[in-house]
């Protein structure tokens, strides 16, 4: 194993162990070691790492900036994958900074990738988000819909999401809406 690759690593193990200000100076170190190796989409990798610590921080602009170089760059290797997930945690991104019709446009443009790549569950954990976006903004009906859509294409759901999927079944049955698989 690289040098880089440990310290993502330590880097991600501080992430998860919400040591923050850590993780970014780690990623920060790895994305160096990155950049000598030659490596740009690893570097690109390590921003995206540092733009998810700025935004756990709230400073959302900053993580935002950072997401957008990496963006770019794997925009331009054409890795629609990588792009794809980018724009998924820039739609989080753009709602806690309040701009809803960045968030929607970005997680949009996400699910359209993955669902064109084939990526069954990263899509449908886009559509989770994006329904739980709109339901945040009153729009109940759609985005409880598109939630539900999003539901069908995860394969490990969570507690919360079982229940959610079974209510939707419930209330489709109802409603006269469509049946559920729940």
């Amino acid at each position: 194993m690289s040098k880089a690759e440990e310290l993502k690593d330590q880097g991600t193990q501080l992430f998860h162990q919400r040591d923050y200000e850590a993780a970014a100076r780690i990623f920060q170190q790895a994305m160096n070691a990155y950049e000598e190796d030659g490596q740009a989409d690893m570097v690109a990798e390590m921003k995206v790492n540092i733009g998810l610590v700025h935004r756990a921080l709230g400073e959302y602009q900053q993580g935002l900036d950072m997401m957008q170089e990496a963006l770019n760059i794997f925009q331009d290797a054409n890795d629609a994958l990588r792009s794809a997930k980018v724009l998924g945690n820039m739609g989080g991104v753009y709602s806690g900074l309040g701009d809803k019709e960045q968030a929607y446009n970005c997680y949009r443009q996400a699910a359209d990738i993955f669902e064109e790549l084939g990526e069954k569950e990263l899509h449908g954990e886009t559509l989770v988000a994006l329904g739980s976006l709109q339901i945040r903004e009153g729009k109940i009906s759609s985005g409880a819909a598109t939630y539900s859509a999003g539901l069908e294409s995860i394969g490990n759901l969570s507690a919360s999401q079982k229940i959610i999927k079974g209510l939707t079944g419930v209330i489709n049955k109802f409603t006269g809406g469509s049946k559920g698989d729940s």
